[in-house]
C-alpha cells in the first residue's frame, strides 16, 4: 500500500464489496482470512457502512495502492478504549503484509486521534489461525466468549454453536503514561 486516508460516504459502496469480498469470497477464492466455512451471507452492506461512517468517534481507514482500496479497518472510540473491527484485505494481496500495515495503521490513529489506552476486537473463536495473526500481533485473550451476533446482521452462523471471543491490546500511550490498565465498557 502507498497510501493511507479517512473514508467517505463516497467509499462505502467499495469497503462493503471489499470486506465481503475478503470475509465471505465464492467458494474456492483464494485468501486465507475468509470465514466462508462458518459463516453464510454478507459480512456488511452499504447501508452498514454508511452508519459506521456517520457515527461520532468511528471511522473507517483504507489503504490504498495505485489509488485502489486494498484494505480497511473500522476504529470506533468506546471511552478510552478503541474498538478495531473489519479489517479486511482483498484476497489478492494477502500474505504481503497489508493486513499488518492496516492495523498498525488503526492502532496509531486510535493512539493519535482518540488517545486510547486498550484496542478491543471481537473474532469468531474458532478462527485460530486469525487469532494467532492477533497473537502476534501483541493482543491477548480476554476469556470472554459469546455467542454469534445474530442481531447484528453480518452474516448467518453454519453452525448452532459458532462463537465469538473478545481480544484486547494495551496501547503504548497506557505504557508512556505510566497508568493502570484502562477498564472499557462492556461490547
Amino acid at each position: 500500500m502507498d497510501t493511507f486516508r479517512t473514508a467517505n460516504k463516497f467509499d462505502a459502496e467499495a469497503i462493503a464489496q471489499l470486506v465481503n469480498k475478503a470475509y465471505r469470497p465464492e467458494t474456492g477464492t483464494a485468501g486465507w482470512t475468509h470465514e466462508s466455512d462458518l459463516v453464510s451471507g454478507n459480512r456488511t452492506s452499504v447501508g452498514q457502512v454508511d452508519e459506521v461512517l456517520s457515527k461520532p468517534d468511528s471511522v473507517i481507514l483504507i489503504g490504498l495502492k495505485d489509488s485502489e482500496i486494498v484494505a480497511c479497518v473500522h476504529v470506533e472510540k468506546n471511552g478510552s478504549c478503541s474498538h478495531i473491527g473489519m479489517l479486511a484485505v482483498n484476497p489478492k494481496r494477502q500474505g504481503a503484509g497489508a493486513g499488518k500495515q492496516m492495523l498498525a495503521h488503526a492502532e496509531k490513529y486510535a493512539n493519535e486521534n482518540f488517545g486510547s489506552e486498550k484496542f478491543i476486537m471481537v473474532v469468531v473463536s474458532s478462527r485460530s489461525e486469525l487469532i494467532a495473526f492477533y497473537l502476534r500481533r501483541g493482543y491477548r485473550k480476554t476469556g470472554t466468549v459469546k455467542d454469534y451476533p445474530l442481531s447484528a446482521d453480518v452474516g448467518t452462523p453454519k453452525f448452532s454453536n459458532l462463537k465469538t471471543e473478545i481480544l484486547e491490546k494495551r496501547s503504548n500511550l497506557t505504557f508512556e503514561r505510566d497508568r493502570p490498565e484502562a477498564a472499557c465498557p462492556s461490547i
